[in-house]
């Protein structure tokens, strides 16, 4: 027997089908009993009729629970009265579990429906987010692909920190002292660009930030990529270039996603269509002040509220670049013209969403790189591996981390950012 997805089985819009999955409402009356069902593609809405079956069979039905599993044989036809336009009248049925009494109702608190995550995801909204979630990933990797870029992956256990030692997560390993979790794959990346020039890579980063905001993880999914032979130029335009195919793709592939989220899809066609403004960091100060009535002192990094701010003044994402180097990583580029500078950027969403690329050109020169880790008071020898980068065969090089859940919380206008991934982990969740 073949049994057809609820999609595919709309799709054939008339005649005999077998479909099969969970209860999703269920309703009766001593003639009826309706049941929608739901699979991975859909939802339909089905109905028995009391006389075609026998009293135990009927009984069954009567007794059905929300989230049993279910295979159903009927006839489907269009009804304009049901959910989705057709319907399924039962013939068959073979109830594969009966399912306890769902504890999810309508009146939960987030905090309840977090603590049930793993039955949350049963939800239409989760699935929703879920579906995009994979297109996104799906994206990322064809994007990168198609640019002639190798995959490549780093290693989770890591001696060095690249994003500050503050967010660091020490782990037990063993008898050693000083391994972590890594914060982002770059240091170890880095050397692979001079035998493959160009890759990328989709892994999970660990940052131990206490921050209890609606866009912070402790476990996080990070989109990065590091090129050789790479202006600044070269990197910001990856960077938006990126962004507007995942945006494609997603429109493209999860039109009825978004419909459900009830997402607004002439905003983000918008950044398709639109260049994104690139703007310098002494710009911003000005813009601040000017449009939002906000004095910032130079050389203060960028917080929460200022980029929210920023972010009202345009219908795109916005790059910020050269910043002031005290508040950015010690691998970033100095600007040439202005040492107080780096070539680095952040490309703020739209909305209210904050940072979702961070890059930059990385510094080539060894001298100023000891320097900085100096002045981070960090231990040089742990760095050897990466300094010897700068002694056999220097070039030009760069790249960027894309935060994979604050992409997918921006394009589906999430009000949290723990939306976007099955199970987040935060200073004050790590179960289920």
């Amino acid at each position: 027997m073949k049994y057809l997805s609820i999609k595919e089985a709309i799709k054939k819009g008339k005649g005999n089908v077998d479909i099969r999955g969970w209860v999703y409402r269920e309703r009766g009356s001593n003639k009826f009993k309706f049941i929608v069902l739901r699979d991975s593609s859909g939802i339909i809405q089905c109905v028995a009729k009391k006389e075609n079956f026998s009293e135990k069979q009927w009984n069954e039905l009567k007794a059905l629970t929300i989230e049993s599993s279910i295979k159903i044989t009927g006839k489907i036809k269009e009804d304009k009265r049901s959910p989705v336009g057709y319907e399924v009248e039962i013939n068959k049925f073979n109830i594969i579990q009966k399912a306890d009494a769902f504890p999810i109702a309508k009146d939960k608190g987030i905090e309840f429906l977090r603590d049930n995550r793993h039955l949350w995801l049963r939800s239409r909204r989760m699935t929703a987010i879920m579906k995009i979630r994979s297109t996104v990933f799906g994206a990322v990797h064809e994007y990168f692909r198609k640019n002639s870029f190798y995959e490549y992956q780093s290693p989770i256990f890591q001696s060095v920190q690249c994003e500050g030692g503050s967010t660091l997560f020490n782990v037990p390993y063993f008898k050693e002292k000083g391994v972590f979790l890594a914060q982002t794959w770059q240091l170890y990346a880095e050397p692979e660009i001079f035998a493959l020039e160009k890759i990328y890579t989709i892994a999970p980063s660990f940052r131990a930030e206490k921050s209890q905001t609606s866009r912070h993880l402790t476990e996080y999914w990070h989109a990065e990529m590091e090129m050789a032979w790479a202006s600044f130029d070269d990197i910001l335009n990856h960077g938006e270039e990126l962004i507007k195919y995942i945006i494609k793709k997603v429109i493209e592939k999860n039109s009825e996603e978004l419909e459900i989220l009830q997402r607004d899809i002439k905003k983000l066609n918008i950044s398709i269509k639109k260049k994104f403004p690139r703007i310098s960091y002494d710009e911003v100060l000005k813009l601040l002040k000017e449009k939002k009535n906000m004095k910032i002192p130079w050389g203060k990094d960028l917080r929460t509220v200022e980029e929210d701010k920023l972010s009202e003044l345009y219908d795109t994402p916005v790059i910020v670049y050269n910043y002031p180097k005290k508040v950015k990583a010690f691998y970033m580029k100095e600007d040439e013209k202005n040492p107080k500078v780096v070539h680095g950027a952040d490309f703020i969403a739209p909305e209210g969403y904050g940072e979702i690329i961070g890059g930059s050109e990385r510094e080539s020169d060894e001298k100023k790189i000891i320097q900085r880790l100096k002045e981070e008071g960090e231990n040089i020898k742990e760095y050897k591996f990466y300094l010897d980068t700068r002694k056999y065969g220097s070039v030009p090089h760069g790249g960027f981390g894309l935060g994979i859940e604050r992409v997918i919380a921006w394009i589906c206008k999430l009000d949290d950012i723990k939306e976007s991934i099955p199970f987040p982990r935060t200073a004050r969740r790590w179960t289920p």
